[in-house]
């Protein structure tokens, strides 16, 4: 501390400051007590290195929750899966499969299939053809549909497994995005949680010495102001 032109008014105990104030000035000057005094200015340096130690530890909790949440959201395991990134390579017979199971459930196969069953029946029924290769009741007929039926079931029920595995897979992808949705909410709660909780009450505090030194300062000016006009 440098030496000053001290009065008595000038003069502070240090036991009426404020604990944590008190506990800067009594490790900074071992040599005095609580029953010492300090210079006003003095303790305005001092409150002014508290504040600055107040702000500097919030500052440091704050961007520890900041580095949390940027940790958050680049953890492997909180990463949405891309359908597109881990594509499946098919096979030739598993394309043939898809390509016949989407024919076969199409406007086209049915309107083709209808046209040419509607044409056998007509072509073994009507006599003017003279053809009547399967005379009712159409036994070649049903044995083919039945051949047909066989072969396409299960040409079906395998693209449809395979559409299956992708609905899990994007079900899988959908779960994931949300469960890190969820987590970053949570983590801007918390960050806001610590701002309510630790960094309003200091710096309403902070507010709250300026005002008061603020004050001191009034009354020094209406004590000089009272003394001029005397």
């Amino acid at each position: 501390m440098q030496k000053k032109d001290i009065t008595g008014v000038d003069l502070i105990k240090i036991k009426y400051i404020p604990t944590k104030i008190k506990k800067i000035i009594l490790v900074e000057n071992p040599e005095k007590t609580e029953k010492d005094s300090i210079h006003k200015d003095d303790l305005i340096e001092y409150q002014r290195k508290y504040l600055e130690e107040v702000l500097e530890v919030k500052d440091s909790e704050a961007a520890i929750n900041t580095k949390k949440i940027i940790d958050s959201l680049s953890a492997e395991k909180f990463k949405a899966i891309s359908l597109e990134e881990k594509a499946v390579v098919l096979t030739k017979g598993q394309k043939v499969a898809d390509r016949i199971a989407e024919f076969g459930g199409s406007w086209t196969f049915i309107s083709c299939f209808g046209v040419v069953l509607v044409s056998w029946i007509i072509i073994n029924s009507v006599p003017i053809f003279h053809i009547n290769f399967d005379e009712y009741p159409f036994i070649l007929l049903n044995l083919i549909l039945s051949c047909l039926a066989a072969i396409q079931a299960p040409i079906i029920m395998m693209s449809q497994n395979r559409q299956e595995a992708r609905d899990r897979r994007r079900a899988e992808s959908d779960y994931k995005i949300n469960l890190k949705a969820e987590i970053e909410i949570r983590l801007l709660n918390d960050k806001i949680d610590c701002i309510l909780n630790e960094q309003i009450p200091d710096l309403l505090a902070i507010n709250a010495k300026q005002l008061e030194e603020i004050e001191k300062h009034m009354q020094t000016l209406q004590r000089v102001a009272h003394q001029v006009l005397k």
